[in-house]
C-alpha cells in the first residue's frame, strides 16, 4: 500500500471515531474558530502542537518553521501573528522549541547547507550573542540544549518588539508570551521565559516591526 493511502484511511477512521463520540462534532468544528493560543513551533515532524499538548482541533492557531523563529523579515510569520492577535484576539502566544533541534544544531557549525544558510544566520546570531557563556559549558549536549533554550527566549523577545504585540498590549493587556522547550526524550515541556503585558521594557525598541 502506498504510504499516503495510509494517511487517508487513518483520516476516515479518525472522522468516524469523532462522530461516534459526538455526532455534532464537525458541525461545531465548522463554525468560526476561537483559539486561545497562537503556537510558533519548529517544523520538525516530531513536535506536533496538538499532540504534545493533548489539544483538540480549534484550540491552537499554529505557525511552524525551521527552529521556531520570529524573524522581522518573515512576512508569513508576521501575517499569521497579525491575524492571530488582531482578528482572533488570542490570549497567549507560545514559542515552542525542542531539544535535538536540527536547525539549532546546524547553526552551531560552519558547514554550508545551501539555501537554508540564510535562515540559519538568524540562529547563528543568537549563538554568537551567547558564545562565551555557551562555551563555558563543557558538555556538548548540554551546550546544545542551552542554545535551544536561549533561542526560544530570543524569539520571545523578538515577539515583544513587534508593533502587533505592543499595540495589543496597550489596547487589551494581552497576549501573554510564553517560551517553552519540548524535551523530545521524555515528552515533557519546560518553561523557559514568560512575559506578560507591561512586564517587558526596552530603552531601544518600541514599535520595531
Amino acid at each position: 500500500m502506498k504510504e499516503y493511502k495510509k494517511l487517508l484511511l487513518s483520516n476516515k477512521a479518525w472522522a468516524s471515531e469523532r462522530l461516534e463520540l459526538d455526532p455534532s462534532y464537525f458541525d461545531n468544528l465548522s463554525k468560526d474558530q476561537n483559539p486561545l493560543f497562537l503556537w510558533i513551533g519548529c517544523a520538525d515532524s516530531r513536535v506536533p502542537a496538538e499532540e504534545i499538548t493533548h489539544a483538540d482541533p480549534g484550540d491552537i492557531f499554529v505557525h511552524r518553521n525551521v527552529a521556531n523563529m520570529v524573524v522581522h523579515t518573515d512576512i508569513n510569520l508576521l501575517s499569521v501573528l497579525q491575524y492571530a492577535v488582531e482578528v482572533l484576539e488570542v490570549k497567549h502566544i507560545i514559542v515552542c522549541g525542542h531539544y535535538n533541534c536540527g536547525g539549532v544544531k546546524a547553526a552551531m557549525t560552519n558547514h554550508d547547507f545551501g539555501l537554508i544558510n540564510k535562515w540559519l544566520r538568524n540562529i547563528k546570531e543568537v549563538y554568537e550573542k551567547h558564545y562565551t557563556d555557551l562555551h563555558e559549558i563543557a558538555d556538548e549536549t548540554a551546550r546544545f540544549n542551552r542554545l535551544v533554550e536561549l533561542n526560544v527566549a530570543e524569539q520571545i523577545q523578538n515577539l515583544a518588539k513587534t508593533t502587533i504585540v505592543q499595540k495589543a498590549w496597550e489596547k487589551r493587556k494581552f497576549p501573554h508570551l510564553h517560551g517553552w522547550v519540548f524535551d523530545i526524550h521524555h515528552g515533557e515541556i519546560k518553561e523557559v521565559l514568560n512575559i506578560n503585558a507591561g512586564e517587558w521594557t526596552s530603552p531601544v525598541f518600541h514599535y520595531d516591526f
